[in-house]
Formats: structure tokens, sequence, C-alpha cells
């Protein structure tokens, strides 16, 4: 399939997906968005589609997701594609108050073209997370390698692992008795996509292969399970290493930030 077509179905079943699987977000159309809301406000809401035809209906659409939100008094997220209409989409953003994070290539691989061989360093082995207490431990190195808070991702997979655990899967490198890289893989039903989310390896760790490692393991579980394709938010450190797995950039994604106290 070339990227125009993968795209339309990228965002068909991933981006407009509006059914509702299991825990988390509740997701909804309103027009010509579709949104994630958080139930209680406790996880990650946000914009993840948008056709908008021009100006003036991105101005209404922007301003009616904000009174939307800051009614609920919840920060939310505008997920923004660079293929999103119309271009200065995120120009309109920042004018109603969000702030841009650093953007992400989305890459995509056919599952059949990506290696599962796993092949781990000495002294290193997987663990597959199915407690608590190993929940816990993703997020510790999460929050080491990525320098924030993640209480609220906690409670997110928490919730996947007790409520939908056949939508999830996440693992752990383990040196020992100490998590080095933490990796998930989400599973919607009725989609060919499954997301690959996390991979963040301990500096100490990082250029022995644990990263490939963790991709190779997920991508065998996506192939076990039926799935035709892989999708990564990655960043500019793990996008060469997506590409020589056999992964191509399909487009890039920048996160716009809104919250309560912005809009004020």
């Amino acid at each position: 399939m070339d990227d125009a077509g993968l795209r339309a179905a990228f965002d068909e079943q991933v981006r407009r997906r509006t059914r509702d699987d299991g825990p988390g977000p509740c997701a909804e159309a309103d027009g010509a968005v579709v949104r994630l809301v958080a139930p209680g406000g406790h996880g990650w809401s946000g914009i993840t589609w948008s056709d908008l035809a021009g100006p003036a209906g991105a101005d209404a659409a922007i301003a009616a997701q904000v009174r939307y939100f800051g009614a609920l008094g919840l920060p939310f997220e505008w997920k923004l594609y660079d293929y999103d209409q119309p271009s200065d989409l995120g120009a309109r953003l920042t004018a109603a108050g969000f702030l841009p994070d650093e953007d992400e290539a989305v890459m995509v691989a056919e599952v059949s073209d990506v290696s599962a061989d796993v092949t781990l360093p000495e002294g290193v082995t997987l663990r597959e997370v199915t407690t608590e207490a190993d929940v816990g431990l993703v997020i510790q190195v999460h929050e080491q390698v990525f320098g924030r808070d993640e209480s609220r991702l906690r409670q997110d997979l928490l919730a996947q692992l007790r409520e939908a655990p056949q939508s999830v899967a996440m693992v752990l490198a383990m040196a020992g008795d100490e998590p080095v890289c933490s990796a998930r893989a989400d599973f919607p039903p009725g989609s060919e996509f499954a997301g690959l989310w996390g991979g963040g390896t301990l500096p100490a760790w990082r250029g022995r292969g644990i990263y490939r490692a963790l991709v190779a393991y997920r991508a065998g579980l996506a192939a076990r399970r039926g799935y035709r394709y892989l999708t990564v938010d990655a960043s500019a450190d793990s996008e060469p290493i997506l590409r020589r797995r056999g992964f191509r950039c399909l487009a890039r994604t920048t996160p716009y930030q809104w919250t309560p106290q912005a809009g004020a």
C-alpha cells in the first residue's frame, strides 16, 4: 500500500476510532473532530483527528474544544499531524493558547518485514509484565528516562492490565534485579495497526541492542495476534534504529498542549 492509502487506513482505524473497547478515555466524535475524554479527569484527554475545511472552520472547532474541556476543567492535547488541514493549523492552535511540544516521527512497518529475533546482551533477560509491582518497574524506568512524573500513566496501565489485558502487552529488560528498559504494545481490536509505546532505556545501558530486542519481541507478539502493521511515535534517538529495522516515516506529529490555566 502506498503512503496515501496507508495514511487513510491509519486515520480510519486509529485516529478516528470511536469504539469504546475497555478502560481509559472515552472516544467520541464532535463534528469534524474526534476526541478522547479521560473518565473523571484521570488519564489522557485530547484530539486525535480533525478534518477542518478552512481557517474559519478551524478557528471555530478549536474554540469549541477549548470551551468543552475548559468547562470540565481538564487539560488536553491536540495531536497534530503534518498532513492535517488547514496547513496553518499549528499556528492557529498556538494563537488559541496551546503550547507545542517536540515533534515526533510516525514510523510504520508491515509486521512481516520486522524481525522477531530477540538478541540480548549477556546478563539481560526479558520479563513479561503481569503484576502491579511489574507495572511499578515499568513506570520507574519511564520516569528515569523521560524525566517526568508518570503517575497518570501508571493508573492507565493498571486499569488496562486489570480490565482489558488482551489489549496491552508490557515487557521489562532486567539486568539481574534492575529494570534497564521498558516497553509496551497496544492491540486494539478490529484494527490492522498495533502501536508500540515506551521503549525507554536507561542511559548506562544504551547502545547494546536492548531497544532493538524489545522492538523484535513486540513485533513477534503482533505477528502471533494477526496484526498487519506496527506504528511508533519515534523520538530523534529512536527513528534511525527503527529505519534499520524496516520502518519508514509516514508523517510527523506534534502535540499541542492546552491547560485551563493557560486558557485563563
